[in-house]
């Protein structure tokens, strides 16, 4: 009899562990906000939940929408970087820092047109209302960029002081995690 009782719990507890792990590479997970290019949006060490349905699925963000990016850009994503990213197999394997990935804000879109002209962001020769950045942004440097096919550009709330698609580039598709769940659903 405890034999059959010790079975059913080890069961018990590697089924709840693969659906922990199935939910948190293909549906949601929790990740920390690392820094302050989100600010005043999101804070330092605040914790938000992301749906992953849009990886999952391989769908566009929209506009506005806050996304986790893996900002390794110019190396290709696999399942393997998915299942390496799970807070699971993070306990397993030791708390690693994860300092490529990045949460930002979805600016432009593939075929978008975007200009940094007097302190302010214009998509496709219109200035864009941008209620939620920190401080007037300063732009210096920056031309005209077109975003390409199955790419997006992203850009962090606290505009002086975040790294984003104006220093990485481009955001290929597959390398955005997921987006910001609001609460409540």
């Amino acid at each position: 009899m405890k034999l059959k009782e010790i079975w059913d719990w080890i069961s018990s507890i590697v089924f709840a562990a693969l659906l922990a792990l199935v939910l948190g590479v293909f549906v949601f997970q929790p990740f920390k906000v690392e820094g302050h290019s989100m600010d005043p949006t999101l804070h330092d060490q605040q914790r938000i939940y992301v749906s992953k349905l849009s990886h999952t699925f391989s769908y566009l963000p929209d506009y506005g929408d806050i996304v986790v990016i893996d900002s390794r850009v110019n190396r290709e994503r696999t399942i393997r970087d998915d299942l390496m990213n799970h807070p699971l197999i993070h306990l397993m394997l030791g708390n690693q820092k994860e300092d490529f990935m990045y949460v930002k804000r979805v600016i432009g879109k593939p075929g978008d047109v975007l200009e940094f002209k007097n302190h302010q962001v214009y998509r496709n020769g219109k200035p864009l209302d941008e209620p939620y950045i920190k401080e007037t942004a300063q732009y210096d440097g920056l031309e005209k960029v077109v975003v390409p096919n199955n790419h997006i550009f992203v850009m962090g709330d606290n505009r002086n002081n975040s790294r984003d698609s104006r220093d990485i580039g481009f955001i290929p598709l597959d390398h955005v995690i997921g987006t910001k769940l609001e609460w409540p659903f």
